[in-house]
Parts: C-alpha cells; structure tokens; sequence
C-alpha cells in the first residue's frame, strides 16, 4: 500500500455560502497526487501532518472517526 508523503489543505471560503469547501489533497510515495475528500470546516478540521504516513484507506478511516464524533457530540 502507497503512503502518503505529503498533503495540503484548502483552500478555505472566507465564509460557509463561498464556493466550494476545502479539499485533503495528498500525494503518495509514487508521485501520484490525488484529491481524497472536502469536507466543511465548520464540523471538523484537520492538519496536514495527521495524513503523513497514513495509506489512503487509513486517511479516510481517519476522516470518518472525526465525523463520527462530530456527530455524536
């Protein structure tokens, strides 16, 4: 499985109704970039170095864990 080796994130709307939502965008080991999901930053957030090291399976379990808890809170 590819590791993830870099990432970035954005960009954010200056306000909730601007446009789209930002965007985990990785790349892996190989040199492929590829965007993983959107999300909106007012229910999570995250930081580039939480998907250093993560396979694209783990990114999203990641995403899906802070989901959950967002709802549940």
């Amino acid at each position: 499985m590819l590791k993830i080796v870099s990432c970035e994130i954005g960009p954010y709307p200056k306000g909730i109704l601007d446009g789209e939502m930002p965007k985990v965008t990785v790349t892996f080991g190989n040199g492929e970039r590829k965007v993983l999901f959107s999300f909106y930053p007012d229910e999570l957030s995250f930081s580039t170095g939480e998907f250093i090291g993560l396979t694209e399976q783990e990114a999203h379990s990641l995403r899906h864990k802070k989901d959950v808890a967002y709802l549940r809170s």
